[in-house]
């Protein structure tokens, strides 16, 4: 390598060997670096001429690797008159102009020159890039520069170029149309709050604007939207009505459709086909893996079962393998059958262990295996007292099948980490039945003191004595283990336990589980010694002075089951015990599913309110009860209740809450007097004293119920529900001269409408047409916004035969309650009986106008298009339904039911989709599964719904017809049990029945079945209607 400086000051590097390279090579390379032609090249060399033989090498005219060289050029310089002298350097800029100003700072400022400040000063609306420093030569800076022409250049004639280039930056680079040059004038400013302020405010008189034109433009896009909707319909909406009618089409139609052909261009071109001769390879390898075989490898017969060679070699084909199982088995019973009886005498476990033998592995799976074996082999040799690593190489080769090297490992093992239990634990577990206890005595005598070991060699021993004896030698050696202790006795009978356990706590004093265990095989007297030692050994554990209470209680000592709780409370504060709450309240629930109750109740009370706050205790009580409800822990509920009650005896809240716990899970006599302590508190709760007086009336003690609503009727004077109780009583035990007596006081009194209404059932129910309408007329006048008053006035005319009359009723409480639906579905029914269809179609019309998005308006319209035969009329009106409502259940439901039986799952699909938690739809849908004989389903989808809505009958009565068909006794009583419990009040059908006048005091289980008769003639009907 040669370096050469250039004229300009510049340094060239030229990777040249100098015993190789001719002065000629040299000056060519010059050439194609910096452009100078070779006949203007003149290398100085030092100690030659200046004219040199260009063919010479280097070598020979004294230039060595890293000599330098100068080139001299004579339009560059030299010492020639004719050339010009160089145009003098220009200035060097200093390194600051370059650097940022520090903040604040203005030029002269120091010196007191304060100016003034111009556009030019600050120069186009953009930061000018940072300049390159000039003034510096680095190495080959001549081949960047032009250097040929310089010297006679004129100097002047490019300062306006280089002016250009001084200032760094072209002042059109960003020009903005709307801006202009000062698009970038802030471009360096920082963003500070008033920038983010002004911002923000901006950005919300935008979206002011914004919002102002919202609602304009969304409805112009929706209009556009269902424009183009209209106008470009969907292929599957086009043919969606094509579709439907596919299901009319009988099979021979079907097939009689001719299949359509491919008759594309590109099928119709000719094409060849080349065939290919099959290698021999491959029809061999195919013939090997279709062979038969039908003899046994002779290393097969001579290992009879004991080894195989399957294991040597991978077998991947399973097909073979099968094959030849089947092969060794047959061979196996011809061998094995004796020839004269036709008998086999074959092993069977013997065949089994041949079979398990045989083990398929993988080419994967071995090679997996082998780099397993290496890693671990490496691991045992550089540590070998790392009893995991002796541990896993065994298990290795027994997952490997190698059963032997296995145990030689883990033996091995065990010479190199005899101290270590798991190594023993996992030899004796590798080791045969025969071999195990002798290798567990091996690793008990150099561990004696492992408690594993013992353990494990008392599981080898196949007697309790046996087991017991290797115990008793191991608390030998370990006296305070207590897993042993445990283990022994568990093994020994009651006595000889008690004598253990005696021990046991001498060695283990501080285990409270021996002391307990100890303290129930005593008798009472010592049992309480043996417990008041416990308690001086462990002052801090409050499991003693549970068992204590526990042992008090069982004695028949309850009234020292409190105080010993409280005391033990007491002293495990004083020890600085955390009493945690919730760890208590577990206790208390395991007392009561032991039997202790006293206990439960007594950690209850002592417990309950520790590290709650004064303002939440109601609300966190009346949690934990119900949790514990939840969880079938009643008694612990009932004295949680208990214990509130006596903190909040005026809550008629949490006196509800107990008396519902009670009704679900207590007796008729603990409620009654859980209701009298309530009404005793909180004489001013209704709901309590009705509450006590149903409960008399439904025990069959009606004079006790009476005396009730007198003492709460004593209590609240003016109450209208105890009025109306009263009434109800009276009503249904058939004392209808009382009940009217009653209603009448009441009435006297200032009732309100209900005590009208209830008035004009009772004359309804005697029959007395006259008194009935005076007193609907009297109330009508009181309440005329009582829709109820005016159904009555016009089902009575109706019931008399004034149709004209029942009309007007209906009309006349239309005006007063136009939104009332009964109103207008009983007029459209009297304008239906009376002049047609006509009438009730306009009525119903008039109906859904003046209460839009009814369902129940609607269905009445369709049902009454269906009664007259006007199917497609209904079909229509339903679809209107629909979309008016979609989310009607009574809609949807009426939809199913309407549409040909192959459309009905669809159509519950849709219903499903829209509505899945409606008791309507799901009713539907298990109609569908109990027509189709899917019992299961059917059951299923009925107990969901009346597990939705209970209240309704209809469902009831549908699931009750369907257990009447499919179920049992018993699945029919259940049903009929939780029917009666449900109390069920609404129901299309139910309501129609159960408030006829011949079914007024008919029991639930009465009304039950007259609605599944009801429903079987109905469904008759539409049997006959349909054929």
């Amino acid at each position: 390598m040669v370096f050469v400086s250039s004229p300009d000051s510049g340094t060239l590097y030229l990777n040249l060997n100098p015993n190789n390279t001719t002065l000629h090579s040299l000056k060519w390379t010059l050439h194609k670096q910096t452009n100078i032609p070779i006949s203007l090249q003149h290398i100085l060399i030092p100690s030659h001429s200046f004219h040199n033989d260009d063919s010479a090498l280097l070598s020979q005219l004294g230039i060595t690797p890293y000599s330098t060289l100068t080139l001299h050029v004579p339009l560059l310089g030299g010492t020639g008159a004719a050339v010009p002298p160089p145009p003098p350097p220009s200035k060097p800029r200093l390194d600051f102009l370059n650097s940022k100003p520090p903040p604040n700072y203005v030029a002269g400022l120091g010196r007191g020159a304060t100016g003034f400040t111009t556009r030019s000063d600050i120069g186009p609306a953009r930061a000018a890039p940072d300049l390159p420093d000039r003034s510096a030569t680095t190495i080959g800076g001549a081949a960047s520069t032009p250097a040929v022409g310089r010297g006679r250049g004129k100097p002047g004639d490019d300062d306006d170029e280089d002016e250009a280039e001084d200032k760094g930056y072209d002042e059109n680079q960003k020009f903005d149309e709307f801006e202009g040059n000062d698009v970038g004038l802030f471009a360096n400013s920082e963003y500070d709050e008033d920038d983010k302020e002004a911002d923000a405010v901006w950005e919300a008189i935008d979206k002011r604007m914004d919002s102002r034109r919202k609602d304009r433009r969304e409805a112009r896009l929706k209009q556009e939207i269902e424009k183009y909707r209209a106008s470009n319909p969907k292929i599957t909406e086009q043919f969606a009505d094509l579709k439907r009618k596919l299901y009319t089409m009988s099979t021979q139609e079907w097939d009689s459709i001719p299949d359509i052909g491919d008759y594309s261009l590109r099928n119709k071109k000719k094409r060849f086909e080349s065939f290919v001769p099959v290698p021999d390879t491959l029809l061999e390898k195919a013939r090997q893996e279709q062979e038969h075989v039908t003899a046994l490898d002779p290393k097969s017969r001579i290992a009879g079962g004991t080894e195989t060679p399957w294991g040597q070699t991978p077998v991947t084909d399973l097909t073979a393998v099968g094959e030849g199982r089947g092969t060794v088995l047959s061979l196996k019973l011809d061998r094995l059958s004796d020839s004269v009886s036709g008998l086999t005498v074959v092993d069977p476990k013997g065949y089994l262990t041949d079979l398990k033998s045989m083990k398929i592995t993988s080419d994967a799976e071995i090679s997996d295996i082998k780099k397993a074996r290496l890693l671990l082999k490496s691991v045992i040799q550089t540590n070998p007292k790392h009893p995991p690593g002796w541990i896993a190489a065994a298990r290795l080769e027994e997952v490997a099948g190698k059963i032997a090297a296995a145990r030689q490992l883990i033996q091995k093992g065990c010479e190199e980490c005899p101290k270590n239990e798991d190594v023993w634990i996992e030899a004796c577990r590798l080791a045969s039945p025969d071999e195990a206890k002798a290798v567990i005595a091996t690793g008990v005598k150099m561990i004696p003191n492992s408690v594993k070991l013992w353990l494990q060699a008392a599981k080898l021993e196949h007697d309790d004595v046996n087991r017991s004896r290797v115990l008793r030698k191991g608390l030998e050696n370990i006296p305070d283990s207590v897993r042993l202790w445990k283990a022994v006795v568990e093994l020994a009978n009651p006595e000889d336990a008690r004598l253990l356990l005696h021990r046991a706590v001498e060695c283990c004093p501080l285990h409270v589980e021996l002391w307990l265990a100890l303290a129930r095989l005593e008798t009472y007297d010592n049992a309480k010694k043996v417990l008041n030692r416990a308690r001086m050994k462990l002052p801090k554990d409050p499991a003693i002075w549970i068992t204590a209470a526990k042992l008090e209680e069982a004695n028949g000592n309850t009234s020292m089951v409190g105080k010993i709780i409280e005391r033990g409370v007491r002293a495990l504060q004083r020890e600085e015990v955390v009493i945690d709450r919730e760890a208590w309240m577990k206790e208390a629930e395991a007392a009561e599913k032991a039997g202790s109750v006293v206990t439960c109740q007594a950690i209850i009370a002592n417990t309950i309110g520790i590290g709650v706050e004064e303002e939440d205790r109601k609300r966190t009580w009346v949690a934990d009860a119900e949790e514990c409800k939840k969880r079938g822990s009643i008694e612990t509920a009932r004295a949680i209740y208990a214990h509130a009650l006596t903190v909040f005896l005026t809550k008629k809240s949490i006196w509800l809450k107990a008396a519902h716990l009670e009704k679900s899970n207590g007796t008729r006599e603990s409620l009654d007097a859980l209701l009298r302590r309530a009404v005793t508190y909180c004489p001013q709760a209704e709901v309590l004293w009705l509450m006590g007086a149903k409960e008399k009336w439904l025990a069959g003690d009606v004079p006790a119920a009476r005396a009730i609503l007198q003492e709460a009727y004593a209590a609240i004077p003016n109450s209208e529900e105890i009025w109306l109780a009263a009434f109800k009583l009276e009503f249904e035990n058939h004392e209808p001269e009382r009940a009217r007596m009653l209603l009448a006081k009441a009435r006297d009194r200032g009732g309100t409408e209900r005590v009208w209404m209830k008035s004009a059932i009772v004359e309804r129910e005697l029959g007395n047409n006259v008194e009935e309408r005076r007193l609907l007329d009297e109330g009508l006048k009181q309440f005329p916004s009582f829709f109820k008053l005016w159904l009555m006035l016009g089902q009575l005319e109706e019931r008399l035969g004034r149709m004209e009359q029942a009309r007007e009723a209906y009309e006349s409480g239309l005006k007063h309650c136009p939104n009332c639906i009964p109103l207008w579905l009983s007029l459209a029914n009297l304008e239906e009986k009376m002049n047609g269809l006509s009438k009730a179609r306009a009525v119903l019309t008039m109906g859904r106008k003046k209460n839009p998005r009814n369902p129940e308006l609607w269905l009445a319209a369709v049902r009454a298009e269906s009664r007259h035969g006007n199917k497609k009329e209904a079909d229509i009106m339903m679809a209107k339904a629909l979309q008016e409502c979609p989310n009607s259940g009574i809609l949807w439901a009426a939809s199913i039911e309407m549409v040909p039986r192959p459309q009905r799952k669809t159509k519950s699909m849709d219903a499903l989709k829209k509505c899945d938690q409606d008791p309507h739809v799901i009713a539907a849908v298990a109609k569908l599964f109990w027509h189709d004989r899917k019992v299961d389903k059917a059951r299923n989808w009925l107990k969901r719904a009346v597990t939705l809505a209970p209240d309704i009958g209809d469902f009831w009565a549908l699931y009750y017809k369907f257990e009447l068909q499919h179920g049992t006794e018993d699945s029919q009583k259940d049903v009929l049990k939780k029917c009666i419990a449900a109390e069920p009040k609404r129901g299309e059908r139910w309501q129609a029945i159960s408030k006829a006048v011949e079914n007024s005091h008919q029991p639930t289980e009465a009304i039950l079945k007259k609605v599944v008769v009801a429903l079987g003639k109905e469904e008759s009907a539409a049997e006959n209607s349909r054929h």
